[in-house]
């Protein structure tokens, strides 16, 4: 009961106190603790609350797949189609059946996350405290959009950077991927005898250089999506919630979560599509020395 009072107490201070809502901490909110000092933060509980519901809405309207689809059905087949006609010419046939349910789980995932900051209350409601000139400032909000939290994105980095890497040695194999990154690709033949040597060495230099930026790209991923999301965060608050701005964070949500699962996508086809390349190039190489 004391609770529910004080519930009351805080949702009437909100509704007679000007809010300002210009200042948002970049770092999330510990809601609560649980044992073995677990912290579960607004940002988590954001991103569990729209999981939920996404995946509850999707079962709810496809349910069990027909073969005449129904209109639910069609509107996430064709959502699909598209995706597929996107992704495919850049990750290559032979690793796309693997990366593609990860890309079209990223995209729909991190899309809806990125929205989720313009729905009611998600930033909005919580605890805080007011000034000497009866400004509400938002201290603790109880909700939080979950891509506009650093550990988030990172965390979206990491998985897509870990599948990026299971999924190139599976279908290139390290052979394929050291002559990526370190093989001289001159052609011997028409390249002077003197030259060859000194483009290996620069071949090998720049391979170093591309290994650095593979292995710093969780971070460049994460940074460009948590930066995207957590300055329209504070763009909203700033400017009172102005419904402009609404329809240009609806543009940047989509954009980024394109941006996001496209770079993943390239990632991948960098190796394994030029690695179609290579073995189709063998093949040719093994029917002319067959005939």
């Amino acid at each position: 009961m004391r609770n529910i009072k004080q519930f009351l107490g805080l949702a009437a201070a909100l509704a007679a106190a000007p809010v300002a809502f210009a200042e948002v901490d970049a770092k999330a909110s510990v809601l609560f603790h649980l044992p073995g000092g677990w912290n579960i933060t607004n940002s988590m509980l954001t991103g569990w609350m729209i999981s939920l519901a996404l995946v509850t809405m999707i079962l709810a309207a496809v349910g069990r797949p027909q073969l005449l689809p129904s209109k639910a059905q069609s509107v996430f087949e064709s959502l699909i189609e598209a995706l597929r006609d996107l992704f495919e010419p850049i990750v290559g046939k032979k690793a796309f059946p693997a990366v593609f349910p990860l890309l079209v789980t990223l995209f729909i995932f991190i899309l809806i996350q990125n929205w989720s900051g313009l729905l009611p209350g998600v930033g909005t409601i919580g605890y805080g405290q007011t000034d000497a000139e009866g400004h509400f400032h938002m201290t603790r909000p109880w909700v939080r959009p979950f891509t506009a939290d650093f550990n988030s994105t990172i965390a979206l980095a990491l998985i897509s950077f870990g599948a990026f890497l299971i999924i190139i040695f599976k279908y290139a194999g390290p052979k394929l991927i050291l002559w990526d990154l370190f093989g001289n690709k001159a052609d011997k033949k028409e390249t002077p005898g003197w030259l060859y040597p000194i483009l290996s060495i620069v071949f090998l230099v720049v391979g170093l250089i591309e290994v650095f930026s593979i292995s710093i790209r969780p971070f460049t991923l994460s940074v460009r999506l948590f930066g995207n999301v957590f300055g329209g965060e504070n763009l909203l608050h700033g400017t009172s919630f102005f419904p402009v701005f609404y329809f240009m964070e609806l543009l940047v949500g989509l954009i980024q979560a394109t941006v996001f699962t496209l770079l993943s996508a390239v990632y991948v086809g960098l190796i394994c599509n030029h690695g179609d390349d290579h073995d189709h190039a063998e093949d040719g190489h093994h029917a002319e020395a067959h005939h």
